[in-house]
C-alpha cells in the first residue's frame, strides 16, 4: 500500500519547510534510513529520512515552501495507482504559502539607481555579449543593458547555465572607469532576496521579543586583568585551550546560581525559576544567528565549555546542528568583543528573562589603589524582561559576575 509522506515539524517553532534538494528520484527503491530531501527549517538544514520500504513513486514539490503537514512524496509499489490517493490527500492537506521561489522570468529586476556624475568619466555600455552563449534570455538582455561579455561569466545554473544571479554578481568591468561596476562586491546577491525560513523565525521571534517584553539595560564594566593572567596559566597545561568567551560562560552559571531569579522565564501567569542552568550561545551563521544550548553548565569545567561551545557552533555554521541543541536555554549570551565591539544591547532569547552584550577587552588609562594605571576594560550589558526582573536583581546579577570575573579563582570553589 502507498505510503504517503508529508512535511514533519523538526523544530518547535517550525511552521513550514523548504524543500532545498531532493537525494532520491521518482523509480528509486528506498528503504528505512535513506535520505530521501534536505529541508530547510526554522533553524537549520535537515535530513529527510525514509521510514518505509518501496518505490519513490511521486514527488509533490521539487523545489520550493510546503506546510508543515503537506505531502511531500509517496513511496509505494513501482506501478501503483496512487492517483485517488493522491486526490483524497490533497484535499485535506495545509494551504500551501504563497512565498517562494519566484522565477527570474516571471519578475522583472527593477531599474538600477543612477550613479550621480563624478569625475568618473560616464561610458554607455554597448551590446558585447556573444550570441552563442549559453544564458537565458533574462541573463542575455542584462548583460545587453550592462554591456557584459558573457563569454567571461561561468554559469550557476543547469549545465552551466548562466542565468540572472550570475550577471548581477559578475564583478568585470562593464566600461572604462564604470563607477557602477567598481563599488560592487564579487559574492554579494545584489538587489531582491527571498527570506530565509531562518530569517523569518529571527524576525517574528525577537520582533515578539523586543515589543512584548519591557526592556531595560544594565551596564557595568570589568576589569580583566586577572582572568587574562588565570586563562594564560590555564592554557598553559598541555591539551587545554579555552577562550575568553568560556570564562564569561562559566562566570555567567557561577553569578545565575547566586541570583535564581536572573535564570528565570516568563509564561504569562507564571514565573519559572528553573533549577538547571542552561546557557545559549549566539553563533552568526550565513543567513543569520542560531543560539546552541550548552546544558547544566555550572557542573562543567572550562575544556568542557570550550569543546561544547566549539562543537555546536561548527554543527550551527554547516547546518547539521539539531532542533533538541537549541532548546532548553534559560540565559543568553551574545558577544560580539572579537569584533571590536566595545559595548552594544541585545534583544531578550524568549523565554528567558535576560540576556548579556558583551563587548572588547580595552586597555584603557584606569585608578587603582588611589594611582594611575593602564587596566583591560570590557563592558558588558544586561538586557533584563521587567516583567520578571527590576533593576536591584539585574544589577546585584552584575555585582556577582564582576566580582567572579575580577576573582576567578571563585569559579572553582
Amino acid at each position: 500500500m502507498a505510503e504517503i509522506i508529508r512535511m514533519p515539524r523538526l523544530s518547535d517553532t517550525m511552521e513550514e519547510g523548504n524543500i532545498v534538494s531532493w537525494l532520491k528520484k521518482v523509480g528509486d527503491e528506498v528503504k528505512p534510513g535513506d535520505v530521501l530531501a534536505e529541508v530547510e527549517t526554522d533553524k537549520a538544514t535537515m535530513d529527510l529520512e525514509s521510514f518505509h520500504n518501496g518505490t519513490l513513486i511521486h514527488i509533490g514539490v521539487e523545489s520550493g515552501l510546503v506546510p508543515v503537514d503537506g505531502i511531500i512524496a509517496i513511496i509505494g509499489n513501482k506501478d501503483e495507482d496512487v492517483e485517488a490517493l493522491l486526490k483524497e490527500a490533497e484535499a485535506n492537506q495545509p494551504t500551501a504559502p504563497k512565498e517562494g521561489v519566484v522565477s527570474e522570468v516571471e519578475v522583472p529586476k527593477p531599474a538600477p539607481a543612477q550613479v550621480p556624475s563624478t569625475s568618473v568619466q560616464q561610458v554607455e555600455p554597448s551590446p558585447v555579449y556573444s550570441g552563442d552563449s549559453k544564458a537565458s534570455p533574462l541573463a542575455k538582455k542584462m548583460a545587453n543593458e550592462k554591456g557584459i561579455d558573457l563569454n567571461n561569466i561561468t554559469g550557476s545554473g543547469e549545465g552551466g547555465r548562466i542565468i540572472k544571479r550570475d550577471i548581477e554578481n559578475f564583478s568585470g568591468k562593464s566600461g572604462p572607469g564604470s563607477l557602477a561596476q567598481m563599488a560592487l562586491l564579487p559574492g554579494v546577491n545584489y538587489g531582491d532576496n527571498p527570506v530565509s525560513q531562518m530569517r523569518k523565525v529571527i524576525a517574528k521571534r525577537l520582533g515578539e521579543s523586543k515589543f512584548s517584553a519591557p526592556h531595560f539595560y544594565l551596564t557595568s564594566e570589568i576589569n580583566m586583568d586577572t582572568a587574562i593572567k588565570a586563562r594564560k596559566a590555564i592554557n598553559e597545561e598541555e591539551g587545554v585551550k579555552v577562550s575568553f568567551n568560556d570564562l564569561i560562560v562559566k562566570a555567567s552559571a557561577y553569578a545565575l546560581r547566586k541570583n535564581p531569579n536572573i535564570n528565570a522565564s516568563w509564561f504569562g501567569d507564571k514565573i519559572t525559576i528553573h533549577k538547571d542552568i542552561n546557557i545559549g550561545v549566539a553563533v552568526a551563521v550565513e543567513d543569520g544567528l542560531v543560539v546552541p544550548v550548552i546544558k547544566n553548565v555550572d557542573r562543567l569545567s572550562l575544556p568542557m565549555i570550550n569543546k561544547q561551545v566549539k562543537n555546536l557552533a561548527s554543527k550551527a555554521r554547516d547546518k547539521k546542528i539539531q532542533p533538541a541543541e537549541m532548546q532548553g536555554n534559560t540565559f543568553t549570551i551574545s558577544n560580539l568583543g572579537m569584533f571590536d565591539i566595545d559595548e552594544f544591547t541585545a534583544i531578550i532569547n524568549p523565554p528567558d528573562a535576560c540576556i548579556l552584550a558583551v563587548g572588547s577587552i580595552i586597555k584603557k588609562p584606569i585608578v587603582q589603589d588611589d594611582q594611575l594605571a593602564i587596566g583591560n576594560m570590557m563592558k558588558v550589558t544586561l538586557s533584563c524582561d521587567h516583567r520578571i526582573v527590576d533593576g536591584v536583581t539585574g544589577a546585584k546579577f552584575l555585582q556577582t559576575l564582576k566580582f567572579v570575573l575580577e576573582n576567578p579563582i571563585r569559579m572553582f570553589t
